[in-house]
């Protein structure tokens, strides 16, 4: 055992270095860091003091100007300069923080109430930066003095600056509440703050409102503050964003620019003179630009930018058949013309953040004001007691001043001078210090009244500001008459219009109602034109030519809609897009080929649209029922399409290699009646399919034989006939009392015979005796005529020509009109 190594005594060093060395979880550790870093960022960094207003980059650039005296009264000073001294004494994060919030205060464009004047370029709201600081000059505004009055009066608390060797103040005075009128924005870790700018007056009166009547109901203070008012003014479309705002300190609030339709010389043209805030001029411009580029939006000829110092202007030409209302509500639809502004209205109280709404922040601040007053009311009176002691004293000395001449003569020094004249007369050492200093010059009875009356008018402010600081009443009554007269001194007329309504996304009062042929292309192109441009004609017509077609281009569909129609479009692929008629562009000419859907909806590649519904309002009375090429129907509540986004929504589940062809409207208990390519038809109550939610892929609703494909699906009611239409222009009416109810799933009955001649079957239509019909062929000839000129005639049989074909041509597509009467209806 004696062999054993003993162990070695350790150093006090070593013994020093194990004591301070402890575990520690990196779990825990990484979280108290992050919500140490977190907590800097928002106090110190991204959120704004609920009191002033100010984040403290801020604060420190009004406060640097102010200790600078570079004031409104004051020349211009170069920004480099400020800069250098605000980052060397208060805010040691680099230059371009404190010269970027410097140029944004300057900014009239970004804050409604600039309270930096900035002298030469600060850039613009088309996105350009600003100058270089050595070559741009600033002073405070006079306004954002009105921030800083008061500061050295001990109205707020100073702390230690970064370095420890200077004061800066932890809030400013504020006389206005600058958190409303100016705004603020700004992101820290985990959340983000977005406070939307007033109109000086509208807060000055709601918070006026609060002081005198603390109970005031939230919702009262909407009568004081009717929104927010940007400097770069715009149009607020809507309350009911500005009341959730105000209400809860979250809300959406929908902007949009000022556009006038204007006539100059028989050439229409829409000028924009106002924008959304916070929206960069130049890209906006560019956006419209690209629209145009890539046909989006069509009947722009010319885009110019006429801004000028007098104000902005934009210019935005349209061609001579351009529909100026459509094309201004599509530049809402797809630009920053119309935004919305995110209130989200967070900010700092005691260090934390927190979510205020309006009567929330307007309190917070008149508390900050209550104390502001009451401590300059204290450094007033302090002041004011300590002057009057001095007057007081120089008065007995005045009173008896051949005795305080004898005492000063015959005494040593000025401490012996002293010492006597406070041991005589009971001085004070400020009083007997202030009699020594006196000059002779004050004992002339001018003088001596001076100091009376100096003295008489001091007792009288020492008595009113014992007054206010006994009297809370009087507090707001003195911050009520500094807010009337920020409002008298910088208050102005609202900039921002505030629309009751905002309604559609679209004025659809400026769109005529009238009823419209809309048609549609293999390729995918789409128009609209008057029903009248598709003149009568008697059975067996050549038809007129509906659209310029290439070879591979021709018409697989057309409908007839009111222009004020909601239209569903559903693709092969079982989606559904919405779209409004007049949205559709108005072809310039008959054989015009019109306009790319893929243009107007988004559909995807390989896409087509099978089936266009015309919707006036969305209810659960109605049902959508849908039929694919492989014989499965399904019915989905009409209410399940109201939201449809720009991407399109499922309408209906397939099966591969299926694809969805038909889509009609019903009450609930129609029959249906399914039409196969090879002549085939199957009729059932809609009854006998269950209602399925939209991704649902249906059931059977016919089955079909070897080749055979689903081509029609219609809803039929006694009284009808069914129109069946074959490719090479023959075709038939056969009553609907023919064909006898079957039960859904079945292989149903002969409709017509497909022979050689006739071809198969195209289109399998209900009509009624005053309806009309328009049959498309695949190079475009178009025929409308009366279903009575097509012969009514059995199931079993093979129809009459009802349209002449061209060699090589067939028909495509055939389509019921509405009658003159319901024309006249819709």
């Amino acid at each position: 055992m004696a062999d054993e190594k003993q162990p070695q005594p350790q150093s006090p060093q070593q013994q020093q270095t194990q004591e301070t060395l402890l575990p520690v979880q990196i779990e825990e550790e990484m979280k108290r860091s992050y919500i140490d870093y977190a907590m800097s960022v928002i106090v110190g960094r991204a959120l704004p003091d609920v009191r002033d207003g100010l984040k403290p980059v801020h604060r420190r650039c009004l406060y640097g100007m102010y200790e600078l005296g570079n004031t409104h009264d004051k020349p211009y000073k170069k920004s480099a300069r400020v800069v250098g001294d605000v980052m060397g004494k208060y805010h040691p994060h680099g230059d371009a923080a404190i010269y970027d919030t410097i140029v944004r205060m300057a900014q009239d464009f970004s804050l409604r109430y600039t309270l930096v004047d900035g002298q030469g370029n600060f850039g613009s709201i088309d996105g350009d930066g600003a100058a270089a600081m050595r070559y741009t000059e600033v002073r405070l505004e006079r306004i954002a003095e009105e921030i800083l009055a008061d500061l050295d009066k001990e109205t707020v608390d100073f702390a230690p600056n970064f370095d420890e060797t200077l004061k800066e103040p932890v809030v400013l005075p504020a006389r206005l509440p600058n958190l409303l009128i100016n705004g603020s924005s700004g992101i820290a870790v985990g959340m983000a703050t977005n406070i939307p700018p007033h109109n000086l007056g509208e807060i000055v009166d709601g918070t006026i409102a609060v002081i005198d009547n603390p109970e005031i109901e939230p919702i009262e203070l909407l009568n004081y503050v009717k929104g927010p008012d940007f400097p770069t003014a715009g149009f607020i479309y809507g309350k009911e964003g500005i009341k959730e705002a105000y209400l809860t300190g979250r809300g959406s609030i929908r902007m949009r620019a000022k556009a006038e339709i204007v006539d100059e010389n028989g050439k229409m043209s829409i000028i924009v003179t106002e924008i959304p805030y916070m929206v960069n001029k130049a890209r906006l411009i560019e956006s419209i630009a690209d629209l145009v580029k890539d046909k989006k939006i069509e009947g722009i000829s010319d885009l110019r930018d006429e801004s000028d110092r007098d104000g902005m202007r934009i210019v935005i030409e349209l061609k001579k058949a351009a529909n100026a209302n459509v094309i201004l509500n599509q530049l809402f639809k797809h630009t920053q013309m119309e935004s919305t502004f995110g209130v989200n209205n967070i900010a700092l109280v005691d260090n934390t953040p927190m979510t205020l709404s309006l009567k929330e922040t307007i309190g917070y601040f008149i508390k900050h004001r209550q104390e502001v007053v009451t401590r300059r009311s204290q450094f007033e009176l302090k002041k004011a007691q300590a002057r009057e002691h001095i007057l007081a004293g120089l008065l007995i000395a005045l009173t008896n001043i051949d005795d305080f001449v004898r005492i000063i003569r015959g005494s040593a020094n000025a401490d012996e001078a002293k010492a006597t004249l406070m041991e005589k007369y009971g001085l004070s050492d400020e009083q007997s210090r202030a009699i020594l200093d006196m000059r002779l010059a004050r004992l002339t009875a001018l003088e001596r009244q001076k100091i009376d009356d100096e003295r008489a008018d001091l007792i009288k402010e020492i008595a009113h500001l014992n007054e206010v600081l006994a009297s809370p009443q009087m507090v707001l009554d003195i911050i009520k008459a500094e807010l009337l007269d920020m409002k008298a001194k910088y208050g102005d007329e609202r900039r921002t219009k505030i629309v009751e309504s905002a309604g559609e996304i679209v004025d659809e009062d400026l769109i005529p109602v009238e009823n419209v042929v809309v048609t549609i292309s293999n390729t995918g192109y789409i128009k609209r034109m008057p029903v009248d441009t598709y003149r009568t004609q008697r059975r067996g017509g050549v038809g007129i030519v509906g659209m310029e077609t290439k070879e591979e281009d021709f018409v697989v569909d057309l409908f007839v809609a009111s222009t004020h129609d909601n239209i569903l479009f559903f693709s092969n692929k079982g989606k559904v897009y919405s779209l409004k008629v007049y949205e559709i562009p108005p072809a310039a000419s008959r054989q015009a080929r019109g306009k790319a859907i893929i243009n107007l909806i988004n559909i995807e590649p390989g896409e087509a649209i099978n089936a266009m519904i015309p919707i006036k309002t969305f209810d659960d009375q109605h049902f959508l029922v849908m039929c694919t090429r492989e014989g499965t129907i399904k019915k989905t509540a009409l209410s399940a399409f109201q939201n449809i986004r720009s991407t399109g929504i499922i309408a209906i589940g397939l099966e591969s290699g299926d694809e969805l062809i038909s889509v009609k409207m019903t009450n609930g208990s129609q029959e249906v009646l399914i039409a196969t390519r090879n002549g085939k038809c199957n009729r059932f109550s809609e009854s006998e399919v269950r209602t399925m939610g939209r991704p649902a892929m249906g059931v059977i609703g016919i089955r079909l034989t070897e080749n055979d494909k689903v081509i029609a699906m219609e809803i039929v009611s006694p009284g009808q006939s069914v129109l069946t239409i074959c490719e090479n222009g023959f075709g038939k009416r056969t009553p609907i009392e023919e064909y006898t109810a079957h039960h859904r799933g079945g292989q149903g009955m002969i409709n017509i015979k497909t022979t050689l001649r006739n071809g198969a079957v195209v289109a399998v239509i209900s009509v009624m005796p005053d309806d009309q019909i328009v049959i498309a062929s695949k190079e475009g000839m178009m025929t409308r005529m009366n279903v009575t000129d097509i012969p009514e005639i059995g199931r079993n049989t093979q129809g009459v020509r009802v349209m002449k074909m061209r060699p090589e041509d067939s028909v495509v597509a055939v389509a019921r009109l509405v009658s003159e009467k319901k024309e006249d209806e819709i």
